[in-house]
């Protein structure tokens, strides 16, 4: 079991799934609102890591969806101002725990970190968690 702080968009149904699976393998969540912490670049970027700069951005943002910010046509210094300035545009969630710092929700590489399964058990993917699951929203685009 590990205590992750998890920083999301709260209320996105995608989350609610997302913390649902960590918390039925026996992890303690903190919830954390994405969108209205003080985040310096220095902190992000610690998100961030090694990620190529396209994959900072949330491919489910409106503005991403849109067509307005293509996210293969910025320099880190310019991708990471942009996300500064509009923190939905930043790939969530963003999870910290054992001072382990994670971005985005890729099963087997959360799996591989702190384990989706209990007891030693299996885990069994469930379908997709990374696509906006908002039943109002047009093309999987997440507001």
């Amino acid at each position: 079991m590990a205590d992750v702080q998890f920083f999301t968009k709260l209320g996105c149904l995608t989350s609610q799934k997302q913390v649902a699976l960590l918390q039925e393998a026996g992890h303690r969540l903190e919830l954390l609102d994405l969108l209205a912490h003080d985040w310096t670049a220095e902190e992000l970027l610690s998100y961030l890591g090694t990620l190529p700069v396209q994959d900072w951005f949330n491919p489910n943002a409106t503005r991403v969806k849109s067509g307005e910010i293509d996210p293969e046509l910025y320099a880190a210094d310019e991708a990471l101002a942009l996300l500064l300035q509009d923190h939905l545009l930043i790939r969530r969630p963003l999870m910290v725990s054992g001072g382990t710092k994670i971005c985005g929700f890729d099963p087997a590489a959360i799996h591989a970190w702190i384990g989706l399964a209990k007891n030693g058990d299996a885990f069994v993917f469930r379908g997709d968690l990374s696509s906006c699951s908002h039943p109002g929203v047009v093309a999987h685009a997440c507001p």
